[in-house]
């Protein structure tokens, strides 16, 4: 099976889906990630703002990020080659690349209630995670 890489932009959190305004794009990579992985599939993420060594010892991440610099992310690496930059993936091409079967991929249809059913788990933050585990305000960097 495939390694996915996916890494990110400096996020508030690990996953990037807290505060009140939370990016849509995130909850949907977050909940096809953990569709992904959940049918066997080898993905990991990396946030600049909380792995930044990771940028540093890898290094496919390292030069691309000497080269376009933080605004090129994010950048998806599937065994060791670059597959994609500047987006997230979608979930067809997360089940391409980690083999998972066609049928199983298929994004579902405008309206469907796919991304709430599957991002619930993802958008509550652990107690411990950096800036969504309920500083202060509560809130996210």
């Amino acid at each position: 099976m495939a390694n996915i890489q996916i890494f990110e932009p400096g996020l508030c959190c690990g996953t990037g889906i807290c505060g009140v305004d939370v990016d849509e794009a995130l909850i949907t990579v977050s909940a096809d990630l953990d569709w992904a992985k959940s049918r066997g599939g080898q993905v990991t993420r990396f946030n600049l703002a909380q792995e930044p060594l990771a940028f540093v010892e890898d290094a496919v991440a390292n030069a691309f990020l000497q080269t376009a610099g933080e605004e090129g992310l994010p950048l998806t690496v599937v065994d060791g080659a670059t597959v994609l930059t500047g987006r997230y993936p979608s979930r067809a091409e997360l089940g391409k690349w980690a083999g998972i079967n066609a049928h199983d991929s298929a994004v579902q249809p405008e309206g469907s209630p796919r991304l709430l059913a599957m991002a619930a788990p993802a958008a509550t933050p652990d107690a411990e995670s950096a800036c969504c585990g309920g500083g202060a305000d509560g809130g996210c960097c």
